[in-house]
């Protein structure tokens, strides 16, 4: 009997053992499924063509780099198209993790409430380094002293010429054009016609673009918006058609379209692009972050060269301000996503990506370290065009920071309306400005009103 009971006891205490044993092992197989599974990311963004395919490589490359964290990138296209993607998507809580958004977005951004501040992970992170940004785009997306998205694609205009077009008309480096007077000159001189009087290469084209209106104001020191361009408190209404900038910007437009030899190829950047890319003009303003696209487009069909954006004026010093997009981190109350979403942000922005983005683009490196590297240097010495936009950059104090505007993608399409009826002639430049002024204004109230 006794033997009976202790034998019934060890076989219990056999399967306790057991079982503890599966249970223990079940859980810890689970802990590793759990630790091994990586977090997946979803990142929006506005980068096509040449630009999209150097981002899916970067993409690629943190991808295999580590094991913890998945990006999935998904084009929505334009800046326009991706935000409004953006609003629609908030209102179902479907939004991405993390965002691309164009510079002229941010007041919506921070108004909206949709995205953290990155100050918020630049303040835990103690391992990272800020003082390594650009000072410049630090400037332009921080507000009320607080970072709020990332600087990660960013350029600015300048004025790209054909060498090749210079030296047939017996012009050289000395003869860059610096103002919209030297603009009209230098022009007249490499413009050609027919035997019937056609014209077959004009010497300035640009295109009707609010941002290079926008650039134009920010180089005369002049500001777009009241409260100090909306960066002291909220913007209530606009400024440049009251400063005089305005002014200057439309008139000097005008002047140059009339003389006959600046084309005008409309509202859409690609449509002078490639017009200086055919040889049918022989300099254009864009952007930098055109650049790697020109030099494919041309081929070497000539040469070109790249300088500073010219000024309205003679005597203006105020640079240029940034163009491009910044990083949003999405508040999806997800802190394991958001800290992947910020591992990954440093990625882009680390000097090794900077150097492979700036190399394949045109845009420039938001961290001075990019410069360090020896490809970079390597890079820049054997393709000085790409130095150009970065001495421009550099060139520029930390004031020269475009406006803040709630309503800033329609007004744009305002400005850039009334400037193509002024110059086919239909509206006079006050006219245009008024315009503008009264239409964005309104938008203005109305968004204000809304908040």
């Amino acid at each position: 009997m006794k033997n009976s009971i202790k034998l019934a006891l060890f076989v219990g205490v056999l399967l306790v053992v057991g079982i503890i044993s599966v249970l223990s092992k079940k859980s810890s197989k689970e802990g590793e499924i759990k630790k091994t599974e990586p977090i997946q990311i979803t990142f929006w963004h506005s980068m096509s063509g040449n630009l999209g395919d150097s981002l899916n490589k970067m993409v690629d490359d943190f991808n295999k780099s580590q094991t913890n964290i998945i990006v999935t990138a998904q084009y929505q296209g334009s800046y326009d198209d991706s935000i409004n993607k953006l609003k629609s998507s908030m209102l179902g809580n479907q939004g991405p993790d993390l965002v691309q958004i164009y510079d002229i977005g941010t007041r919506f951004m921070i108004d909206s409430g949709y995205a953290l501040p990155m100050q918020n992970f630049i303040d835990e992170d103690k391992n990272f380094n800020s003082k390594v940004l650009e000072p410049n785009l630090l400037a332009y997306y921080t507000v009320d002293n607080k970072l709020y998205s990332m600087p990660f694609n960013s350029s600015n205009p300048i004025l790209y010429y054909n060498k090749t077009a210079l030296k047939e008309a017996g012009l050289n480096e000395n003869d860059i054009p610096k103002n919209f007077e030297d603009l009209e000159s230098i022009a007249g001189k490499l413009t050609k016609k027919d035997a019937n009087g056609n014209t077959t290469q004009y010497g300035y084209s640009m295109a009707i673009y609010g941002w290079f209106f926008e650039q134009f104001l920010v180089n005369q020191n002049k500001n777009y918006a009241n409260n100090e361009n909306g960066r002291k408190s909220a913007t209530t209404s606009v400024e440049f058609d009251k400063n005089g900038g305005g002014k200057a910007i439309l008139d000097g437009w005008k002047k140059l379209v009339d003389s006959g030899s600046i084309g005008n190829f409309g509202r859409k950047t690609s449509d002078t692009q490639n017009a200086f890319v055919s040889g049918n003009t022989a300099m254009i303003i864009d952007s930098t972050a055109s650049l790697k696209s020109i030099l494919n487009g041309v081929n070497g069909k000539f040469e070109v060269g790249t300088a500073f954006l010219p000024s309205v004026n003679k005597n203006d010093k105020g640079g240029v301000s940034i163009g491009g997009a910044s990083l949003w981190v999405i508040n999806n109350n997800n802190s394991e996503k958001q800290k992947a979403v910020w591992e990954f942000t440093k990625f882009l922005i680390s000097a090794k990506s900077q150097s492979f983005w700036n190399s394949n683009t045109g845009y420039f490196p938001v961290t001075t370290e990019a410069y360090n590297l020896p490809e970079t240097k390597e890079f820049l010495k054997n393709q000085p065009q790409f130095l150009t936009a970065i001495e421009q950059l550099h060139n520029s104090s930390t004031n020269s920071v475009g406006a803040l505007l709630g309503v800033f993608p329609s007004a744009r399409a305002t400005i850039e309306a009334n400037i193509e009826d002024m110059l086919s002639g239909k509206i006079s430049s006050e006219e245009a400005l008024k315009k503008s002024a009264d239409s964005i204004n309104e938008s203005i109230k109305k968004y204000n009103d809304s908040l």
